[in-house]
């Protein structure tokens, strides 16, 4: 059986740094797609969507960490 330990550590590393990217990433989405509204409100749907697909990968990482946690 493996290192329970590691393993946990390994989930919360997957769901950590998978929502720290994503944050960084809706950072500089979210400031993009504020401006571009600001001057062409039909823009909202696209700055929309824009901002929904990173958070993809927080639900990759927490695929990652139920596999992982599966494993005790």
């Amino acid at each position: 059986m493996p290192d329970a330990g590691l393993i946990a550590i390994g989930a919360a590393l997957a769901v950590g740094l998978a929502g720290i990217a994503t944050a960084i990433a809706q950072k500089d989405i979210g400031s993009s797609a504020v401006g571009a509204i600001a001057e062409n409100e039909k823009l909202f749907g696209k700055g929309l969507t824009m901002m929904v697909i990173p958070e993809t990968i927080v639900i990759f990482g927490l695929v990652i960490a139920f596999m992982l946690v599966g494993k005790i």
